[in-house]
């Protein structure tokens, strides 16, 4: 452990990595944030009522859905939003990773992994895949899964060829466009409840489409968990 601490000491000392929020120089006990930036992250609290919460309500009524939370509320141009976007855009999967982990260690304690069977990250496009190289919503679930120990099941949905990206659309274009957009691959037996991971949830119709697919397997329960979502 102490030859760990050294060498961390001596690549920060080469390579000094910086808060995502603030820019501070973070130190050896530290990752993508600072403690300040931690303690101020805007965090929804949602994983405390699960079901009826503003983001939950984006899918009554569309798919069978038990609990729905978000780490943090998402506003673009935010010190915050930066923490997204050095995940999906700068090459930086660890980020997601990280951030799994601690979003797992805050709800773990209020259940909110309980009873679930493994989790089904939203899918990225081929060509998205390719360009990226990783998918964002799978670094997330792989830092979940550190912590609670479920399984990430990224063969339960397969996504189709390439459709526009959903950033400049309408609540409405963004559902016409994820129409069909996803298909159902298998379904793990003995599986019945899983939980759907995505980075951001605005309108939640990227997520209802991919849940919608799972659901096409009568009696399985959804759960969605996101890194941000966007107050309503």
């Amino acid at each position: 452990m102490k030859w760990i601490s050294i060498w961390r000491r001596l690549l920060d000392f080469i390579s000094p990595r910086i808060c995502m929020v603030c820019g501070r120089r973070l130190s050896v006990t530290e990752e993508v944030l600072c403690m300040k930036c931690h303690f101020h992250l805007p965090r929804t609290e949602f994983w405390l009522n699960p079901y009826e919460n503003e983001m939950a309500k984006n899918f009554w009524h569309q798919i069978p859905i038990e609990r729905a939370a978000a780490y943090f509320y998402y506003e673009d141009h935010s010190d915050t939003a930066n923490i997204v976007y050095q995940l999906k855009y700068k090459n930086h999967p660890e980020v997601g990773v990280v951030m799994g982990r601690m979003l797992a260690k805050e709800m773990q304690g209020a259940g909110f992994f309980d009873g679930i069977d493994g989790m089904v990250p939203v899918p990225l496009a081929k060509k998205r895949l390719r360009q990226r190289g990783y998918n964002q919503s799978d670094a997330i679930a792989q830092g979940i899964s550190e912590i609670t120990g479920l399984p990430v099941m990224g063969d339960v949905v397969m996504r189709r060829d390439f459709v526009e990206s959903q950033t400049r659309k309408s609540r409405w274009g963004r559902a016409e466009n994820v129409n069909q957009m996803f298909v159902l691959n298998r379904i793990p037996a003995g599986v019945s409840h899983l939980l759907v991971i995505d980075d951001v949830v605005t309108t939640g119709a990227t997520v209802t489409a991919c849940a919608k697919q799972i659901a096409q397997n009568g009696g399985i329960k959804i759960s969605v968990l996101a890194l941000g979502c966007t107050k309503r």
